[in-house]
């Protein structure tokens, strides 16, 4: 064979660069499970009078995607280009239909619909969308976009975003094809998404294999959860956000029977060694989600941990059977006499009798607790941004789909429960405004005129009385601060305690307020201006934790107001107290005194 034949074979049996790369693009686009459920046909030849003349590729509506045949480009540009078309099939923008004569989509149409399939493409990503394209796009659907676009024009970032440049890259045809009936473009992309969705949710949650595909058999417990987000939007939600952490020995080393929650986590521990059937595992996931979800650990207050724990598992497991979720495993705490009493009256009664209580068991075990106030050391947890508002969403949306869905009657205190989380408590900072506004009394000018205005001197004629604040006024506008600053205080809740009593004293035209440190002895620091309280004072101690001795020297001072109230700050490690004014207390969120306050308690979050 000649020199010249052999470079025609090679060349035969070598595409050139641009077919090669168009080649790599497209099976890219295949790869992906939902585009390549679209039956669609590729068109790359040349004299091709669909073929776009200043851009990558067109589709029309009996199905055929017509790309350039001799443009170069970027294999991921290709697949970005061919999936855009592909989407515009799949999104119903090209129906197939058999008319002859079918309206063309003017500009305001195609841009929107464009619009639409690229801002799709930023949450799908299929290959690499070209420089010139903007990097987000206005929300709404493609007609809500286009009749906006018809009155105020198209925006010029919007006004060539397809693949067929400045030409339609979305052309009506007739389905000419005799032999099958006309598809539904739209109705096989939904149904080939839903799989690509439910594989990879199947993936991401551990029950199908990464490389091969295959299904792996679930847990029970793993059922059981599953069961919720599908089937139970009431507790969905939590069940999407919950970790089921199942380890024997953690179980073990931790005293759980059963089950336990820590809300703190967003985890619910489980001993695998327990065997129960599928029932009654969404028994008892419903349970620890519900603990959490209502935030029984943090409600207790100063109550007994255990006890609160009893009297909340009385509740959670009646509203279960009251709504026949799972069944109840044998064992589990339940008295239909308390039906209808929230946590708080259920623990008034069983605290009359705490030796026949203490013998009860809850899912953790006898004696011991399963709502958990901090997560177990097992690896790295699930940490939220904020707890408080993940759980209130998920238990309040919840219950809107479960109403809107008719799917059935709820215990009366469960409904009264979520609707009242619907409606979060006031912010300690609001709380301690409000307080501020009740018991430190702000300086009342008084107008004389023994001391002349400023303005006096503009209008000579006119006798204008001066504003002044008298001394006694002046005076009595204080309020005094015990601050603990033992050495288990942390230095966050101690700035952002002084930080909020120093703006709020400003504001109030507090003069200064009288500030004494506390841990083994007092230490007064006399009245400091509210300016200097979080900034220039000076934490002295950091001994043990004794505030009754700094209590009595304000209680005692003669330079004190008798009326002026006393703000505590402490992390509740700390002696009982006896305070004779009024007063209130400062302290971390989760954290308890060990005493009956009769003043209001604000937790710092």
């Amino acid at each position: 064979m000649s020199r010249s034949g052999k470079a025609r074979t090679k060349a035969a049996a070598d595409p050139d660069p641009a077919t090669r790369a168009f080649a790599e693009g497209l099976a890219k686009v295949r790869q992906n499970p939902a585009l390549g459920a679209l039956d669609a046909t590729v068109c790359r030849e040349n004299g091709c009078r669909q073929s776009p003349a200043g851009g990558l590729a067109a589709v029309t509506s009996n199905g055929v995607v017509h790309a350039h045949p001799t443009r170069r480009a970027d294999p991921r540009e290709w697949a970005w280009a061919l999936a855009h078309a592909l989407l515009h099939l799949g999104f119903g923008h090209v129906p197939a239909a058999e008319e002859e004569d079918r309206d063309q989509p003017d500009r305001f149409d195609l841009a929107a619909r464009c619009a639409v399939v690229n801002r799709f493409l930023l949450t799908f990503p299929v290959g690499r969308a070209p420089d010139h394209l903007p990097a987000q796009y206005p929300g709404g659907d493609e007609d809500e976009l286009a009749a906006r676009w018809r009155r105020d024009g198209i925006p010029a970032a919007y006004e060539h975003c397809g693949t067929a440049g400045d030409h339609p890259d979305q052309v009506l045809v007739p389905w000419r094809t005799w032999n099958s009936a006309v598809p539904d473009w739209q109705a096989v992309f939904a149904a080939a998404l839903t799989r690509s969705v439910s594989a990879a949710m199947d993936v991401a949650g551990g029950r199908r294999d990464r490389t091969t595909g295959e299904r792996i058999a679930q847990r029970p417990w793993d059922r059981a959860l599953n069961w919720f987000v599908s089937s139970y939007p009431l507790l969905g939600g939590l069940a999407a956000g919950l970790t089921v952490v199942a380890d024997a020995e953690l179980a073990r080393a931790q005293g759980i029977s059963i089950a336990a929650v820590s809300a703190t986590a967003g985890e619910i521990y489980i001993n695998p060694l327990r065997t129960f059937e599928d029932e009654e595992w969404r028994f008892i996931l419903a349970h620890e989600m519900l603990h959490a979800a209502l935030r029984h650990g943090e409600r207790r207050g100063p109550r007994d941990p255990y006890l609160h724990n009893v009297a909340a598992d009385y509740v959670v497991n009646d509203w279960l059977l009251e709504m026949r979720i799972g069944s109840m495993p044998e064992g589990l705490l339940h008295d239909p006499a308390l039906r209808g009493l929230s946590v708080e009256e259920v623990y008034d009664r069983i605290a009359t009798d705490l030796r026949r209580m203490r013998r009860l068991a809850t899912l953790r075990g006898k004696g011991a607790g399963d709502i958990l106030g901090e997560p177990l050391a097992h690896g790295a947890g699930r940490p939220y941004t904020d707890l408080d508002e993940f759980y209130r969403r998920g238990l309040v949306q919840g219950f809107d789909l479960h109403v809107r869905g008719g799917r059935g009657l709820l215990p009366a205190g469960l409904v009264q429960e979520i609707r009242a989380l619907a409606h979060p408590p006031v912010p300690w900072d609001a709380r301690l405004a409000r307080w501020f506004d009740e018991y430190v009394p702000r300086p009342q000018a008084v107008r004389s005129y023994a001391r002349p205005a400023r303005r006096q001197a503009s209008t000579p004629d006119i006798p204008r009385a001066g504003r002044h604040f008298p001394p006694e006024e002046v005076a009595r506008c204080t309020f005094g601060v015990v601050l603990d600053t033992s050495g288990s205080m942390n230095a966050a809740l101690l700035g952002k305690a002084l930080g909020a009593i120093a703006s709020y004293a400003e504001a109030r035209d507090v003069p200064a307020a009288r500030v004494v440190f506390c841990d083994a002895a007092p230490y007064d620091a006399g009245y400091v201006p509210p300016t200097e309280i979080a900034g220039r004072v000076r934490v002295r101690g950091r001994g043990g934790t004794m505030l009754q001795p700094g209590v009595d020297l304000l209680q005692r001072a003669e330079d004190f107001p008798p009326a002026a109230p006393l703000l505590v700050i402490t992390d509740g490690w700390c002696d009982t107290l006896r305070i004779r004014r009024e007063h209130a207390y400062l302290i971390p969120q989760g954290a308890s005194l060990p005493f009956t306050p009769r003043g209001p308690v604000f937790r710092l979050t």
